[in-house]
């Protein structure tokens, strides 16, 4: 085959679309089987949105139309100006991602990668050939691992945890409760279901965590959980480089930084693409270099975000100071809303 993609999360996936629009011949591995549940914020960025539609793909869920910061009594909210942003259960996502991929004749197969071989013509994945391999197997990818592409992160890890509930959504944005050591993510993704997660450099339960956040707890006071508490991290992952040879990273396991900034399926999906040409042009260099241009801004405003809420004090004046200065809260916003593929030169025409 031309292309092995091990991982069929949103990153895999999308890559395996691509490559058969491309027309590659692709198959895919992941050892889970059918429809895979994982601990993730489930909110689509207007850019995300406008890529899986590229796609063919139209996940069901809410429609959203912004983010909202709040801080006890305060908050400050920012529209989306690229389109609404999509809330979606990880399962709806998966779903419809494998349900286009199987409708396009790709075969996607219950196995594990093991032992990865390279030489000058192809990789070989336990005695499977092909002539390139993407690795978009998660978070702590462990073919990333086995290139000896992993590097150590010495900063405070961060996890995340995240639970539904039975409740009418409350809002058509997604809001980020900001306390003094967390931050929790409520994001409508069905008529009667809300999911919060909760990001962290503390160990706890989720219920610990949400004692962080009053005025979250007591709105959700009446609801019932739907499903089971869910966690990640840690999330800092760091990567030497984005290819080894004839293999290319795609989606977390090339590398994370923290989920705080919502972005991580449309960068998935961006660098799913950009693998995909680089891989038909013959030129692998050339996505190390995309991967870095399409992420640069993620990872300048979330390393950002991250060090200037290291501080207590720092945390309890971040939405103050959103409210003072609206102008830079909508910047920022707007900054996360636009495709991971499209500079804030080339913004779409105001309608």
């Amino acid at each position: 085959m031309d292309l092995l993609v091990v991982g069929a999360g949103p990153a895999g996936l999308a890559t395996a679309l691509h490559a058969a629009r491309a027309g590659l011949d692709v198959t895919v591995w992941e050892r889970r089987d059918g429809v895979v549940d994982k601990a993730c914020g489930e909110g689509l960025m207007p850019g995300a949105v406008a890529a899986l539609a590229a796609l063919g793909v139209h996940p069901p869920g809410r429609d959203l139309h912004g983010v909202r910061y709040v801080a006890g009594a305060r908050q400050v909210d920012a529209g989306f100006r690229e389109g609404p942003g999509r809330g979606v259960r990880r399962t709806a996502l998966h779903a419809a991602l494998r349900e286009a991929v199987l409708a396009a004749g790709v075969a996607v197969e219950r196995r594990t990668a093991h032992l990865v071989e390279q030489d000058g013509d192809g990789v070989r994945v336990d005695g499977v050939r092909a002539g390139h391999l993407v690795a978009a197997d998660g978070l702590h990818s462990p073919v990333r691992r086995a290139l000896g592409l992993d590097r150590p992160h010495r900063g405070r890890p961060r996890y995340g945890l995240r639970r539904h509930y039975a409740i009418a959504p409350w809002s058509d944005h997604v809001e980020v409760h900001w306390a003094r050591d967390a931050e929790a993510y409520v994001t409508p993704v069905a008529d009667g279901l809300v999911g919060v997660a909760v990001l962290s450099a503390g160990r706890g339960s989720f219920d610990g965590h949400l004692a962080a956040f009053p005025g979250l707890r007591e709105r959700l006071a009446g609801a019932g959980p739907a499903g089971p508490v869910r966690g990640a991290g840690p999330l800092r992952q760091e990567a030497g480089a984005r290819t080894a040879g004839r293999v290319l990273l795609v989606g977390d396991a090339a590398g994370y930084v923290d989920a705080l900034t919502g972005e991580g399926v449309a960068l998935a999906l961006a660098q799913a693409a950009a693998a995909v040409r680089a891989v038909a042009g013959g030129d692998l260099a050339a996505y190390e270099r995309e991967w870095r241009r399409l992420t640069r801004r993620y990872r300048w405003l979330t390393r950002a975000l991250l060090g200037a809420t290291r501080a207590p004090t720092a945390r309890a004046a971040l939405v103050p100071v959103a409210q003072q200065l609206p102008w830079l809260f909508r910047a920022s916003v707007d900054a996360l809303a636009r495709p991971a593929d499209r500079p804030a030169s080339a913004r779409r025409p105001t309608r």
